[in-house]
């Protein structure tokens, strides 16, 4: 698909679904447990949008100083995940992006740093998972974003070089891992503006996932 401005391989829909919200109710209902402040916005989206189920937690360990282990704290976790997965909703144009790229025979890989059990369940349920020619899961690469590994790896299953591939994001991580991996990212911002910074690093700012087919098709 040379004329789809050279994106043989699209490896992220990374928030093809909305699931950020479900980790801030997670954070909010352990920080509510422990009669402490719950993270703003700002401070998730600096210090656990795009990262690994993993370093998440230990992160929260370590902030609220709990006394359980990285894996009890991701047993309660995933339990409690799970009822609060029902609600989310792919993010508009979702959908009809995925729908078109496939048709347009464009490989689309999945990057998320969530776990694979989790990110099919969802995927399945609202109905986009068959959009998707393969995916790659935090529990896959042994450094989560801002470090380049899961793009690279995505790439690599895409069968496309870093400089032929795209990468959607809307976090200030995952637009630096896209970056440190060569790759052009569009970004898509959600709950937070990117910093200055992080816009620099990006091929273009688009207001939605609406807007993408046309970035793509121009000339």
């Amino acid at each position: 698909m040379e004329d789809i401005r050279a994106a043989r391989g699209i490896p992220a829909a990374e928030e093809a679904a909305r699931e950020w919200n479900v980790v801030m109710q997670l954070l909010d209902e352990m920080a509510s447990l422990l009669g402490q402040q719950s993270v703003t916005v700002a401070e998730y989206a600096r210090d656990y949008s795009g990262k690994t189920g993993v370093a998440n937690m230990t992160n929260v360990i370590a902030r609220y100083n709990l006394p359980i282990t990285v894996e009890e704290g991701l047993t309660w976790e995933v339990a409690r995940e799970k009822e609060l997965l029902q609600d989310v909703q792919l993010k508009p144009g979702a959908a009809a992006l995925l729908s078109w790229l496939k048709t347009e025979g464009v490989a689309v890989v999945l990057a998320t740093s969530s776990v694979r059990e989790r990110a099919v369940e969802v995927l399945t349920r609202l109905g986009v998972v068959q959009y998707f020619d393969d995916m790659v899961f935090g529990t896959e690469i042994e450094r989560g974003k801002p470090w380049p590994d899961i793009f690279l790896k995505a790439a690599e299953k895409a069968h496309a070089a870093p400089a032929d591939c795209l990468v959607l994001e809307d976090s200030e991580a995952g637009i630096q891992a896209a970056h440190a991996a060569g790759i052009d990212v569009l970004c898509v911002p959600d709950m937070k503006m990117p910093a200055e910074s992080y816009q620099q690093m990006k091929a273009a700012m688009l207001k939605s996932l609406d807007d993408v087919k046309g970035w793509l098709t121009a000339e």
